[in-house]
């Protein structure tokens, strides 16, 4: 496999994006996460028009990362360890279909990564129920507002309280006996 320095991207959707960045901001490879909306039909959508669930977005992070350091297959395996992928409501105690999971893939090895890691999960019999994370074609991302970027680091206090309160923490730990 030949070395380049192309960077690329990877976006996931894992319920509240504040969840969803400090799992991979600090691997080695990650040049940056964006907390954001993708998915929807409405050109540059505010927090409160995705959380009014009339827009189609998904709350998601894209992250920028060097495939030759971190592959995307590490990327699919950390992002599977923070959800609930069998819950087609949401994600916890945030419901609608803005915290909905979704893969949202960049090219075609990405698809293909993505559907072999949700039928390797599924195979795995860790999740009593089926699998019901999408996997779908990447769209127009637009970032969050700037309060949301890097929310775990300007509220720790509130953003650990959320963690605890929406049940994400219990879920993981349940599941993923390897979680801290």
């Amino acid at each position: 496999m030949e070395q380049t320095n192309t960077y690329e991207l990877a976006t996931f959707a894992g319920g509240c994006f504040w969840c969803m960045v400090s799992p991979f901001e600090e691997q080695p490879g990650i040049m940056k996460v964006v907390s954001g909306y993708t998915g929807g039909h409405k050109e540059n959508p505010t927090y409160e028009e995705v959380c009014s669930h009339t827009t189609g977005h998904y709350e998601a992070v894209q992250i920028t990362f060097d495939p030759n350091i971190f592959p995307y297959e590490k990327l699919l395996d950390i992002y599977w360890r923070q959800i609930d992928p069998t819950d087609p409501g949401g994600q916890f105690h945030d419901r609608g279909e803005s915290y909905r999971t979704a893969i949202f893939y960049h090219n075609e090895r990405q698809r293909q990564l993505a559907e072999k890691s949700k039928r390797e999960l599924e195979e795995s019999g860790r999740f009593s129920k089926p699998i019901v994370t999408e996997i779908l074609p990447a769209s127009t991302f637009y970032p969050a507002e700037e309060y949301h970027q890097d929310y775990h680091k300007k509220n720790p206090v509130r953003y650990k309280l959320y963690r605890i309160g929406s049940g994400r923490d219990a879920f993981l730990k349940k599941h993923w006996f390897d979680q801290k």
